[in-house]
């Protein structure tokens, strides 16, 4: 798949793409000597980008346990998500660093995703709009404190979310958006309060219409401030977090602005039962994930791949599903001049499909996993 379409054809690559097209081909030579791999009846897709997830198979981000970050390389990788941002929650400040600490260090195995960049989702979120975001960690807006995370992450952080009404937020919005994407989010931020986020530097939205206000006719609130910027517009495609219906009409509103994302938890890939979000309990039954004794929704248990074929089944056509799960994030993250697409000089980072769309291979840096 080449932007918005799919064609016969080929690529060629080593690390990189060297090549792609209808016009690429093998020749006999090629064949003989096992470097042409025939994937007639499979789709080529770019490889996924999953800029906002915290978990699954028991590990989580925040944990800052260099064991774990290997496990979740190898679970996305399998799935078709070849680059994803490790999201950590609203935590104290010590919990966070050695979390940028354990981040910074991840060396992708040979079968793993690359961590390509660090989503801070809070601390610098509103106690209204929390969700499931420990209200004890909460922090004001600190452009200091996002600058030391920063540090101790390398550099790392490409995607923070923030609740732009907080007292001094729009200042710290300012600061923030010349190192990463500012995101607006867990906030009660209106209409004109959004505007101001995205006139100070920020383009993002966290899981459009979870923990913000939504839309409404004499209170447009922040979504109508995002398309109104032409900000980006991350949205959890599970069928539990938006109905179908809205996900049909957010791809009508936003294009090629809607980023999917996962949003997954510790009990991605696991079984229904007990677990942990940011020293919280979570209970997870026939696959939805709740703040223990509360209907307050906790994330997802889905992959991002999975997202994609839910996004598809709700009526949103594959190839701008594709899209949204590859070009758009990594625009999101200012990262499309690497990878996201199948283009000239990108990572060769990229996903075979059955008709199913089930994952036939996956290849990183050109390399099969």
């Amino acid at each position: 798949m080449t932007g918005h379409s799919f064609t016969d054809g080929g690529i060629e690559f080593d690390q990189k793409i060297l090549d792609v097209g209808a016009h690429v081909t093998g020749s006999p030579a090629d064949e003989a000597a096992g470097d042409l791999l025939d994937a007639q009846g499979c789709l080529l897709i770019p490889g996924l980008v999953d800029v906002h997830t915290h978990a699954a198979i028991g590990a989580d981000a925040s944990d800052g346990d260099p064991q774990g970050l290997q496990a979740l390389g190898v679970y996305y990788a399998a799935e078709g998500v070849t680059s994803w941002c490790p999201t950590t929650m609203t935590l104290k400040e010590p919990q966070l660093t050695k979390a940028m600490e354990a981040i910074r260090a991840y060396q992708r195995t040979d079968k793993g995703a690359k961590a390509v960049g660090i989503h801070l989702e809070g601390p610098f979120v509103s106690y209204e709009k929390r969700g499931a975001q420990n209200p004890d960690n909460i922090h004001v807006p600190d452009a200091a404190m996002f600058h030391r995370l920063d540090e101790a992450s390398g550099g790392m952080v490409r995607l923070i979310t923030m609740a732009p009404e907080t007292p001094g937020a729009i200042d710290c919005i300012r600061d923030i958006s010349k190192t990463c994407t500012v995101s607006v989010g867990h906030t009660v931020a209106d209409y004109d309060t959004a505007m101001a986020a995205f006139e100070a530097g920020a383009s993002h939205i966290t899981h459009v219409y979870n923990a913000l206000n939504g839309l409404h006719h004499r209170a447009p609130g922040p979504i109508a401030a995002a398309f109104d910027s032409g900000a980006t517009v991350e949205l959890i495609p599970d069928g539990f977090h938006v109905h179908p219906a809205m996900i049909r009409l957010t791809h009508r509103i936003f294009g090629d602005n809607l980023v999917l994302v996962s949003d997954s938890l510790r009990c991605a890939g696991m079984p229904d039962g007990e677990y942990e979000l940011g020293g919280q309990p979570i209970t997870m039954k026939n696959s939805k994930a709740t703040l223990t004794g509360t209907d307050t929704l906790a994330g997802s248990s889905i992959h991002l791949m999975e997202g994609l074929r839910r996004a598809v089944s709700f009526g949103i056509r594959l190839e701008d599903a594709v899209y949204a799960a590859t070009a758009a994030p990594a625009r999101a993250i200012r990262m499309d001049d690497q990878i996201g697409s199948l283009e000239k000089g990108k990572c060769a980072d990229f996903v075979l499909l059955d008709s199913d769309l089930r994952v036939r291979a996956v290849y990183v840096d050109g390399k099969k996993i």
